[in-house]
């Protein structure tokens, strides 16, 4: 059975509409985090449906959890875009929509008749977004780009081996995606913004490994900033292999001595006013960075000799930060997280019982919702969706006859 749907009312973006051929993870986690804040996003997908949708476990085929998770607040439509008809429909829902976004590589999108030229014939207001893998002027424009390509391509893996991995390693989560995907999310709202000034839309290319270079880069150039360079790249503190949770008589805890009244209440914490406090080494915050490695050591020495609980107890009363170390299990239970509704529970219409994320801001006039619709089945909104584009019930019979649309069932 078809959920029922009705366009936000709430949400800094409501009345906001978009045409959305996003899949995987950068695309559909901008996407969704703009459908929290509001907008009606249309998720246009093949007949085999986003990729994510097949990434278990899941209780049923085409709702794996990374699917469920980026796609809540969406409405899905399938329709094959090599089918001329299939095309013409996308065409046609543009005409009414606000941005169309894409992380189809350029060049494969013009061959689909998809490029911001054909779009902007349809409605010369549309905002083309276009998430790709590098910027378009350069020699690499038409390379596929993934998050483990873009991770090692601006130096990720290399950055581990620095830090002490034992060979050159991907961080294990979806970075490069998720940092490009943000970068996508202001790219719309700015371009939104322009287009309530001037009346007229643009095309916006939002490229994977240059928002991932500007993200490593803005830590770890250091003495390559200079011409001639006065050092090796590289961030220190965040190098150093001590930079990690300490171990305590007990367990772990993570512990961030940082500022010179961080380090002063410390050493008052532990009695160390005549010892470590006078060692030139913690005095300033230039020379705990020229000795990060010494410092860091010696803190991983101090941390064994209590408890996790004394520590705790000691840190927090000389506002020294700390925090556990956490693990997904304990983030879905985390009083933070679920006193402010982050953590939420909710029934799935055909999955059942299952956590949920909401928006982690907080507006005070236009507050993104707290709750919003489940991810669709593939197709679910599909006769929805034709309909409000101004197809009869008939025309979309004659489209699932021809294979240009498809409708769950």
């Amino acid at each position: 059975m078809t959920a029922q749907y009705s366009a936000s009312t709430s949400g800094p973006l409501a009345g906001v509409k978009i045409l959305d051929l996003t899949s995987v993870v950068m695309g559909p986690f901008a996407t969704q985090i703009l459908a929290q804040l509001g907008a009606d996003v249309i998720k246009v997908e093949s007949p085999e449906g986003d990729n994510m949708r097949h990434v278990g476990p899941m209780n049923h085929a085409g709702m794996g959890p990374i699917f469920l998770h980026a796609n809540a607040g969406k409405r899905s439509i399938v329709l094959d875009l090599k089918h001329p008809e299939g095309r013409e429909a996308a065409l046609k829902m543009a005409e009414g929509c606000d941005v169309f976004i894409s992380n189809v590589r350029p060049q494969a999108l013009t061959r689909l008749g998809m490029d911001y030229e054909a779009v902007r014939q349809r409605n010369p207001r549309i905002i083309h977004v276009s998430c790709c893998g590098f910027d378009q002027d350069g020699p690499d424009a038409a390379r596929p780009a993934y998050d483990d390509l873009i991770q090692g391509a601006t130096g990720v893996p290399w950055l581990m081996g620095q830090y002490g991995s034992p060979e050159p390693a991907y961080i294990p989560t979806t970075l490069a995606d998720r940092v490009t995907g943000l970068h996508t999310v202001y790219a719309v709202t700015a371009a939104l913004y322009t287009r309530s000034q001037s009346g007229v839309g643009q095309a916006v290319v939002v490229p994977m490994f240059e928002a991932m270079a500007q993200f490593i880069l803005g830590d770890h150039m250091a003495g390559l900033t200079f011409e001639p360079p006065i050092g090796k790249p590289g961030y220190a503190r965040l190098l150093t292999p001590h930079r990690k949770p300490y171990l305590t008589s007990d367990g772990m805890l993570c512990v961030l001595i940082y500022n010179d009244k961080h380090w002063k209440s410390f050493f008052e914490a532990i009695g160390e006013t005549e010892g470590l406090a006078r060692d030139p080494r913690f005095s300033t915050h230039s020379a705990r960075a020229a000795n990060i490695d010494q410092v860091y050591a010696e803190v991983a020495r101090l941390m064994r000799t209590r408890t996790t609980a004394q520590w705790r107890g000691l840190l927090d009363a000389a506002d020294v930060p700390n925090m556990p170390m956490n693990s997904p299990e304990d983030l879905l239970v985390n009083p933070q997280l679920r006193a402010t509704g982050f953590v939420r529970d909710m029934v799935h219409p055909t999955e059942g019982p299952m956590h949920t994320l909401a928006h982690p801001t907080k507006w005070s006039a236009t507050p993104p919702a707290r709750s919003f619709s489940p991810a669709p089945r593939l197709g679910e909104h599909t006769r929805q969706l034709l309909e409000e584009a101004g197809y009869t019930p008939e025309r979309i019979n004659t489209l699932l006859e021809q294979g240009a649309c498809r409708i769950d069932t």
